[in-house]
């Protein structure tokens, strides 16, 4: 791949060392030997400058050095490097800019009242529940419409702005009024009980546009948990609010607690913490219950309580508050226990809603001040949550995306019942089992798609080849979701790995670490060898975990020997288990990259951290930093009431022994260095990740056989294209590049010996 090089201006920044090699090598041009050393030192030490991510110190170092000089013609393949990746910033920054000025050009628009056009248009969910005649102020969608747009506006700006562009745009006039415009109207959809406008149409934009802001984050988060309180009582297609909530007895939360007070990694837990914010989430059920309209037929079958009631609760709640806050032995595992049951003799007292509510949300509320890992899967939810840690379920074997609204195959998978019975991407989904799809959401839609093995769903799916309706019935099958992908997906359903067959670079990206990976990955890797890999880019970006022991063969198979991981756990917790690299089975000493983004977890993490850590050094990482989940959660059962309990208990400690922090440890302590950090950092705009996002799902779409070849939908991108619109690939490949410059010198060396003195 050739990327148009620009000139790039570089300071005076040698190095002293650089300094003095580039002197050593002017003050002595007639000697060789000393020459080979100064070059062989210079090229050791841009290299190292680029596995850092600093390019520009490189491209000074080598410029240091004269061309005539062994390694010469290395030098100036580092020098390409360097002003390469020069030629990607500037063309970053240039867009960047450029985006920003269109931003703000469609601000101006806005000020004076013209219209503009959105990338991607907001929708206004409030629009259609508009009374004419409401006092709010909510009267007009236009209006509703034309706030949207400019939070939109100013949302991008800001994520485009510089930090000197970001101070003018926060001081800019019409930005404050659409941002106090933005608050007013969200305490205008509180008063009227709609949790889910005042959280999208108001302070989910303001908290993107001013994430440091504390009062937009902490509002930001209880309007949430009003959201998801709402939510929980909504019928779906899937599922009623009364199944929802079925199974739920306080025996299970209570064995929860002991279980956790014995187990859970952290031995000091504080129940004052969770008692707190439990009793707090118990207030907000209340305020977002008052706001309900009950139907006397309602499924949970409970009224709606009197203001006295209402009352009569918050104020029970409000001594128990006071009990905890003036607690001064603090709060023990029993008391805490003891308040919980107390909450459930209160709600039977005053607004006696169903204790199935009241328990589920003292406990998800109390249990989220441990770790976002530590949870309850209660009854109804535990055969969703085995399916999707297996990354196994039994369905027809499609990939499904909400296209305008309308539920649409985005992909096949090989030799699937989907497959085998003629359905293709692009095909709409518009009726399942005889419900309409329309306002189906995405996990409602798989969840009625698939099924027990062996058992038949009936579609009805609108062609995309002719618009036609088509009826089918398919049968259900076991279905394995294939982890391992490559850069572009064949007609055969084979993946393409070897993205720069020249310098035989390859690419793998793993989206998961299932019970496959590890064979799939090896069965790739030994075929790019035999293709004559020369280095590896590994994708790990998007990948949320999985299987340690996936992670753990994975490491394996490029380190020799020593330790993978350390898991420690808390007090009562056992002993720690090391996880150790053998020789056997371990691969070449190729250049290799990781890509690593906020959404690489867990899993994810440990193999980023483990290659790239300082006792081996197999990988330089790329990107982001890693979301910085950093412990380990195992999983039990209670037979007895069929749930399940997922909690935290060890840390990650990679090979030189450092912990892999967790980000709301390290949030709770004021800190951001949670995670594994990149040794190359580069942060994608939202332009920038849509753009790689849309090249990915086009390379990965697999139609059948006979798919017009002439299909505009169906687009498919060269190596060059995927490589130019993913800047983290492209420093990743410029990386690989450098080391295989390096290791050529040191084979010249190596060549060399007993010539040069």
């Amino acid at each position: 791949m050739k990327r148009k090089i620009q000139y790039v201006a570089v300071g005076l920044l040698v190095s002293v060392a650089g300094l003095c090699w580039a002197v050593t090598t002017r003050s002595k041009p007639n000697s060789a030997s000393a020459q080979a050393v100064v070059s062989d030192n210079i090229v050791t030490q841009a290299c190292a400058s680029i596995y850092m991510g600093d390019f520009e110190q490189a491209g000074v170092l080598v410029s240091s050095v004269e061309p005539e000089t062994l390694y010469g013609s290395e030098v100036e393949a580092l020098k390409q490097i360097a002003d390469e990746y020069g030629a990607i910033t500037l063309e970053r920054e240039a867009a960047r800019h450029k985006a920003f000025e269109e931003q703000m050009e469609k601000l101006r628009k806005l000020e004076k009242g013209e219209p503009i056009e959105l990338e991607d248009p907001v929708a206004v969910a409030s629009v259609d529940q508009v009374d004419p005649n409401d006092p709010s102020g909510v009267k007009d969608p236009n209006e509703v419409t034309l706030l949207l747009t400019g939070l939109s506006v100013i949302t991008r700006a800001s994520e485009f702005a510089s930090p000197a562009q970001k101070t003018t745009l926060m001081a800019d006039p019409f930005v404050k009024e659409t941002l106090q415009k933005a608050i007013d109207r969200a305490v205008d959809y509180e008063a009227q009980g709609k949790w889910l406008e005042a959280y999208t149409e108001c302070y989910a934009w303001l908290k993107a546009i001013d994430p440091n802001d504390e009062v937009y984050t902490q509002y930001s988060e209880e309007l949430w948990d009003k959201v998801v309180i709402a939510s929980t009582f909504e019928d779906s297609p899937c599922e009623t609010s009364k199944e929802r909530f079925e199974g739920i007895v306080p025996e299970i939360f209570d064995r929860v607690v002991r279980t956790l007070n014995y187990y859970y990694v952290n031995n000091r837990i504080d129940y004052a913490d969770m008692a707190t914010k439990a009793l707090q989430r118990c207030k907000l059920l209340t305020e977002v219950m008052t706001h309900r309209t009950i139907d006397p037929n309602d499924i949970l079958e409970y009224d709606m309580p009197t203001s006295t009631q209402v009352a009569q609760w918050n104020g029970a709640l409000d001594g128990l508050m006071s009990l905890v806050k003036g607690s001064n032995t603090g709060i023990t595992v029993g008391s805490f226990l003891g308040l919980f049951e107390k909450v459930l003799e209160y709600n039977k007292d005053t607004i006696d809603l169903p204790a199935s509510i009241v328990i589920s949300q003292f406990a998800e509320a109390s249990l989220a001040t441990l770790d976002p890992h530590t949870t309850i899967i209660w009854p109804r939810r535990v055969q969703d949550f085995t399916k999707a840690m297996t990354n196994e379920f039994t369905g027809v074997g499609i990939e499904i995306s909400k296209k305008n609204g309308l539920l649409t195959v985005a992909s096949l998978l090989l030799d699937t019942p989907a497959y085998k019975a003629g359905l293709d991407a692009g095909d709409v989904i518009e009726v399942v089992d005889g419900l309409p799809t329309k306002d189906m959401s995405l996990n409602c839609a798989v969840k009625k798609i698939t099924g027990p093995k062996g058992t038949e769903v009936k579609l009805a799916v609108r062609r995309a080849k002719d618009g036609k309706l088509k009826e089918m019935v398919i049968t259900r099958d076991r279905i394995i979701v294939p982890t391992v992908r490559g850069w572009l997906r064949q007609e055969d359903g084979s993946w393409l790995h070897m993205i720069d067959p020249d310098r035989g670079i390859g690419y793998v990206r793993i989206t998961s670490f299932s019970g496959e990976t590890s064979d799939d990955f090896e069965k790739v890797l030994l075929d790019l060898e035999k293709q004559g890999l020369k280095g590896l880019v590994l994708d790990l970006r998007g990948n949320s975990g999985g299987l340690l022991s996936s992670a753990v063969s994975i490491v394996d198979m490029f380190v020799k020997k020593g330790l993978i991981v350390r898991t420690q756990p808390g007090e009562g917790g056992g002993m720690p288990d090391y996880k150790m690299a053998h020789a056997k089975g371990t691969h070449p000493d190729y250049p290799m990259v990781v890509l690593v983004d906020e959404m690489s977890a867990s899993a994810s993490e440990i193999v980023s951290g483990a290659l790239a850590d300082d006792k081996y050094e197999r990988a330089v990482l790329v990107g982001q930093r890693t979301h910085g989940k950093g412990s380990v959660q195992v999983i039990v059962t209670d037979p007895e009431y069929q749930s399940q309990l997922k909690y935290t208990m060890a840390y990650y400690h990679l090979p030189s022994g450092q912990r892999v922090n967790s980000r709301s440890d390290m949030e709770k302590l004021g800190r951001k260095d949670w995670g594994v950090t990149p040794d190359v950092k580069i942060t994608l705009r939202s332009d920038e990740l849509r753009k790689l996002i849309d090249i990915q799902r086009d390379n990965a779409v697999l139609v059948q056989a006979n798919h017009d070849k002439e299909d505009e939908a169906i687009k498919k991108h060269s190596a060059d294209e995927v490589i130019q619109a993913d800047a983290q690939l492209e420093a990743g490949m410029l990386v690989i590049k450098a080391k295989q410059i390096e290791a050529q010198v040191a084979n010249t060396k190596f060549a060399m010996k007993g010539d040069i003195h």
